[in-house]
């Protein structure tokens, strides 16, 4: 999916914020949509979903979490990206938890929010059925053929290592809590502390420098991230 044909419903009670994002993104080619409340957001939602929302949590009467919680207990897959000013790490991960797919904290620079905007937007269209190979720099990942490549060279996994990384590469560009890996992994909350163990054996395995990773990204406090070339 290009910029072109790609649309943006922007949640936001400020107004300078919406003409700033409607002005920016629309020069990128995206189509923007508007609402300043979390109300007008979910019956636009309903009448004509974008491919993109980008959700201020800071709303008046519906706030942004009971925004998401609601969208995601209809259904809808619609990706979402906070954006909002609470910078504490519940609050990101409260929101990731149910169902955000990235979250930037405001100020927030606008390259970095087209490259989040992006990155699930390729999200999007390898959930569609795309071609299930993941590429970025020198790490090659074959979802269907179960294979992994660093520089070309396969490298083995076992099969905890696999689905950890396996979940990364379908979520490719989306920060993934704690929890929310354990409970795909693991089925459960478990202990955040072997998830930590496995991710650091896949850097060891990954990683032209585990201590400096440019592959699995750590979010501090919150979870992953794979990164993707943009």
């Amino acid at each position: 999916m290009n910029a072109g044909s790609a649309s943006i419903l922007v949640v936001d009670d400020e107004p300078s914020i919406r003409r700033l994002l409607r002005t920016t993104l629309a020069g990128h080619g995206y189509r923007i949509l508007e609402a300043a409340s979390g109300q007008t957001a979910l019956d636009m939602l309903a009448r004509e979903p974008p491919d993109v929302v980008l959700l201020d949590l800071g709303l008046p009467g519906l706030d942004g979490v009971e925004v998401i919680r609601r969208l995601r207990g209809s259904g809808s897959r619609v990706p979402i990206i906070v954006l909002s000013s609470r910078n504490g790490e519940a609050e990101k991960v409260e929101a990731l938890d149910l169902g955000a797919d990235d979250y930037v904290t405001k100020p927030f620079g606008m390259a970095e929010l087209v490259a989040r905007i992006r990155s699930v937007l390729r999200r999007q269209v390898r959930e569609q059925g795309a071609e299930p190979v993941f590429r970025s720099g020198d790490l090659t990942v074959d979802l269907t053929r179960g294979l992994v490549r660093v520089g070309g060279r396969e490298v083995g996994l076992t099969n905890k290592e696999w689905d950890i990384l396996r979940l990364l590469v379908r979520n490719a560009g989306t920060v993934l809590t704690h929890r929310a890996i354990m409970r795909e992994v693991w089925g459960t909350k478990g202990d955040v502390q072997y998830l930590r163990i496995y991710v650091r054996s896949l850097r060891q395995k990954l990683e032209p420098d585990p201590e400096q990773p440019r592959h699995i990204l750590t979010e501090t406090g919150i979870g992953y991230r794979l990164r993707t070339d943009d």
